[in-house]
């Protein structure tokens, strides 16, 4: 009885310091550079406010009725997107809601699709996306949403990512955004899995990008080499995304 109650607790223990070695790495985050994200917050063309669930971006002037449901990356703070993010508002006009995942991991995070399109009333149509494993969470929303679901997805955008589920069947208009040197989502692995997604999706490769350039947390282990500066990189995303809603007509009249 004591070498079993030994055991046990041994057991217990193992299990504990495996709980808390993840919960340490999972609140290990890729942080977000200051300077970038300071520039986003100065833009005078966004509007940006911190929510409970992470950040949403608003056009300044008159915006149109279409959003961007957006999920960060593994263990990535939603700030590090913020700069290139305003970009696609600024080009664009949409509202973008940046979501802050259940413990930095995309997968832990069950809550539905309107905890997030609730932060922007007044848009009804709505894009769902994310960078890296958060672009194959949003692949997931896109692919399922709730039965009692009020918003009305439209679209997907993957930021150097793929989906792991099949949506090769439905009718939504895809962008997916691959960088050049990205040595996580490798060109290659994206367009193996470039079958499960609609046969008119729309592949964008940005010169120079590597995994992290989709935002700006610094290096990350097993990445390429970027040589595009954060700027070009920027400018590129929301050229690529503005051209892509407009050649799939998601447009629609000012929201709010």
């Amino acid at each position: 009885m004591r070498r079993a109650g030994a055991v046990g607790l041994g057991v217990l223990g193992a299990v504990a310091v495996a709980v808390v070695a993840f919960l340490v790495w999972a609140h290990t985050v890729y942080a977000g550079e200051r300077e970038p994200s300071i520039d986003a917050w100065r833009s005078p063309e966004v509007a940006i406010s911190a929510t409970d669930d992470g950040f949403l971006l608003e056009p300044a002037g008159a915006g149109v009725d279409l959003g961007l449901v957006f999920i960060p990356g593994a263990r990535v703070e939603p700030s590090a997107y913020l700069y290139k993010l305003s970009g696609i508002v600024e080009e664009t006009g949409i509202t973008v809601v940046v979501t802050h995942p259940t413990l930095n991991l995309a997968f832990f995070d069950t809550r539905p699709l309107e905890v997030f399109t609730a932060q922007a009333p007044d848009v009804s149509r709505w894009l769902v996306g994310g960078h890296s494993l958060g672009g194959v969470r949003s692949c997931q929303l896109a692919e399922a949403p709730q039965e009692d679901a009020t918003a009305d997805v439209v679209g997907l955008v993957l930021f150097g990512s793929y989906c792991a589920s099949d949506l090769s069947g439905t009718d939504l208009a895809v962008l997916s955004l691959v960088g050049e040197f990205d040595g996580l989502s490798t060109p290659e692995k994206v367009a193996s899995a470039a079958h499960l997604l609609p046969a008119d999706a729309s592949t964008v490769l940005i010169e120079g990008a590597n995994h992290a350039s989709f935002g700006d947390y610094g290096p990350q282990a097993g990445d390429g080499v970027a040589t595009a500066d954060r700027g070009t990189v920027r400018d590129e995303i929301s050229r690529a995304v503005a051209e892509f809603v407009a050649a799939s007509d998601l447009e629609a009249s000012a929201a709010g």
